[in-house]
């Protein structure tokens, strides 16, 4: 029972199931940070269309119920992709430092960007990892630091990283449950001849860290899907990505296995895909935090 009470256990238990998928994912020939790239396009559609619109601005008024103030304040947006929150962000009035490395998704947020005046938007395409906060002058210099669905967020480093940039809220999400994705489930049997059984989500020990080391925090969990048509070469292509995040070997024999299946089963070459999950929200409250600390 003490160790469910140790911090130091919990973050050595993080940062060793995150080196061996990272791991994996490279040895398989996927860049984490390059993964999205493909689908730039299509996430931008997704992202900027009624339904992309409505559940940013359900975010949103989540943060803005719990306090978050956007209008004159600053804020860092770290994997800001496209733009699906960093564009809401300052039509509501923030100053927005959007950082995102990828090029299809830096030169669509650059697009997006285009209407606002300068100074109001910055993008740095500096991956996040590598930025020295004393030299770039990050530290507590954002009213909110925000991470959506951030590959970066893989261990307690990483997340102290984002919690020092911060004054007032840092905004964190992951996924709660493993991801469900109905052609997965489909091939997975194909290539293993086993059942898909979901592996566990790193939630968890985020949670659990937060509340060791005395963060003060509101979360929201929901569970959202979504359905999509798209091209036998696209979900091929999907297919393989899913793969090497599930550490399965990205060969020839699979993709043939994959490819074979997908003009068996789909003969129109469109592929009705269902994916989604449950998804945490994390609100860290960065002013509570020093009030405690100052306590102590």
């Amino acid at each position: 029972m003490n160790d469910f009470f140790n911090a130091a256990i919990w973050e050595k238990a993080w940062k060793d199931e995150s080196v061996l998928k990272l791991n994996k994912m490279k040895m398989n020939g996927i860049d984490p940070t390059r993964s999205f790239d493909h689908k730039a396009k299509i996430f931008n559609e997704q992202s900027f269309s009624e339904d992309g619109r409505k559940r940013t601005k359900r975010i949103m008024n989540w943060l803005e119920g719990q306090g978050v103030q956007f209008e004159n304040t600053s804020v860092l947006d770290i994997g800001a992709a496209s733009g699906v929150f960093s564009v809401p962000f300052a039509e509501r009035g923030a100053r927005v430092t959007a950082v995102e490395t990828s090029p299809p998704l830096v030169e669509l947020l650059e697009e997006n960007i285009s209407k606002f005046d300068d100074g109001q938007m910055k993008i740095v395409r500096e991956p996040f990892e590598g930025i020295d906060l004393q030299t770039k002058g990050w530290n507590q210099e954002f009213d909110l630091v925000f991470a959506s669905m951030c590959p970066i967020i893989h261990n307690w480093d990483s997340v102290e990283k984002l919690l020092h940039c911060a004054r007032k809220f840092c905004y964190i999400s992951m996924p709660v449950s493993p991801a469900e994705h109905s052609l997965v489930n489909e091939i997975w049997p194909l290539v293993t001849g086993k059942p898909f059984h979901a592996q566990h989500s790193e939630m968890g020990y985020l949670l659990q860290l937060l509340y060791l080391k005395g963060y003060a925090y509101e979360t929201l969990i929901t569970r959202e899907t979504k359905t999509k048509e798209v091209s036998r070469e696209a979900a091929l292509q999907e297919a393989i990505t899913w793969l090497g995040h599930r550490r399965l070997p990205i060969d020839e024999r699979n993709r043939k296995i994959i490819a074979d299946y997908l003009e068996q089963a789909y003969p129109s070459g469109k592929v009705v895909i269902q994916e989604g999950g449950r998804f945490g929200k994390v609100l860290i409250r960065l002013q509570d935090q020093n009030m405690y600390m100052k306590e102590i």
